[in-house]
């Protein structure tokens, strides 16, 4: 996999996005859900330095439950969740999964949040697992 890319529901935003992810989170918590509209959010993050963004996007910043301030990108037009970062750690950017719109996909490599995860939702075997952020406890020690 040495370029994945991504674009937005109407196409006006693409991303490319240079190797592999670092990480693959799926993200349980309860701003994730209410920001996606679907039961988890489901983030790869890139090194910053290989990601490029064509298209025009409009932010929304907040500071998440855990204190954590976001920036969340989104196309003007459509409304797709793009890509998001945070100020305290500048290296990484993630990129909506389903963005991609790729079946082969690598899958999750960790799970946060556990504590409010969709009781029919199912986790990938053999993945971190935590019931918080992974500050707090580690459900597979």
């Amino acid at each position: 996999m040495s370029q994945l890319h991504a674009k937005c529901h109407c196409g006006n935003v693409e991303i490319t996005c240079g190797g592999e992810p670092k990480f693959i989170v799926m993200c349980h918590c309860g701003d994730c859900q209410r920001r996606t509209g679907s039961a988890f959010n489901l983030g790869a993050w890139f090194a910053k330095a290989s990601v490029k963004i064509s298209g025009k996007t409009k932010t929304y910043s907040r500071v998440e439950h855990d204190g954590i301030e976001t920036t969340y990108h989104f196309c003007p037009n459509c409304g797709t969740s793009m890509y998001w970062g945070m100020p305290q750690n500048i290296e990484v950017l993630a990129v909506a999964v389903g963005t991609f719109a790729d079946p082969d996909f690598p899958r999750p490599t960790v799970s946060f949040y556990e504590r409010q995860r969709q009781s029919w939702v199912n986790v990938p075997e053999n993945i971190d697992r935590y019931i918080g952020s992974g500050k707090g406890k580690k459900l597979n020690q």
